[in-house]
């Protein structure tokens, strides 16, 4: 693939398609929902249903249009229709992403995406991991410090009273846009703790995780 591995482009070793360092928002909302539709479809098309099980940034591929691409299926099980939900003792993968329930391992690289994170980072993190980390900063009310700094818009600095009146508009115009920007990077963050709520039964399939990644790429 010609921009390699999103662990590779999100972690700083390859290139953006702009040649960029940093991957855009746009460009991460893109990421997200084309990875969640390949799991879905591994999900809910195939028959037998295809289980993953090693879900994480180095497994999802960018090809020249930064469209993911799911790879890696060297661990990858087959279930039936019946069998959609995996207890702890039949998974197995990479430390930092194994779940209580498969797909969880998908939902922290949708964590990965939004903080610029590594899932196992423990300078960041200490005796907790990036879901336990995001899930305490939310609570304490800081979610725009759980974001990623790179995607965060830099304020216009200097007096507006020294600026010509269309200099200021396209300012203002700016600053409102970029608070749009943030808005819905909260409101991706709302939808990635929904899907790891410490209950199960309160966290959405990927037929609604797609749904919801889908509706807010709408709204935007």
């Amino acid at each position: 693939m010609p921009f390699g591995s999103l662990e590779e482009v999100l972690h700083g070793r390859r290139h953006t398609k702009g040649g960029a360092d940093v991957l855009t928002w746009e460009e991460r909302k893109k990421i997200a929902r084309g990875a969640a539709k390949g799991l879905c479809f591994l999900h809910h098309n195939c028959i037998p249903h295809i289980i993953h099980r090693d879900m994480k940034s180095s497994n999802v591929l960018l090809d020249k249009e930064m469209e993911a691409r799911v790879s890696d299926f060297g661990m990858a099980r087959l279930i039936s229709a019946l069998d959609t939900h995996l207890s702890v003792s039949t998974l197995a993968g990479t430390p930092g992403y194994v779940p209580p329930e498969y797909y969880q391992s998908f939902r922290v690289v949708l964590l990965e995406l939004v903080t610029g994170k590594r899932p196992t980072d423990k300078e960041d993190f200490g005796d907790t991991n990036l879901v336990g980390w995001v899930k305490m900063m939310v609570r304490q009310g800081k979610q725009i410090e759980v974001i990623d700094p790179d995607l965060l818009p830099t304020q216009v600095r200097g007096s507006k009273d020294n600026h010509d009146h269309q200099q200021q508009q396209e300012e203002e115009d700016e600053e409102k846009e970029a608070g749009e920007e943030v808005k819905e990077m909260v409101r991706y963050l709302e939808i990635t703790l929904q899907c790891v709520d410490d209950f199960p039964s309160k966290r959405p399939n990927m037929l609604q995780v797609v749904a919801m990644l889908r509706e807010l790429n709408i709204t935007s």
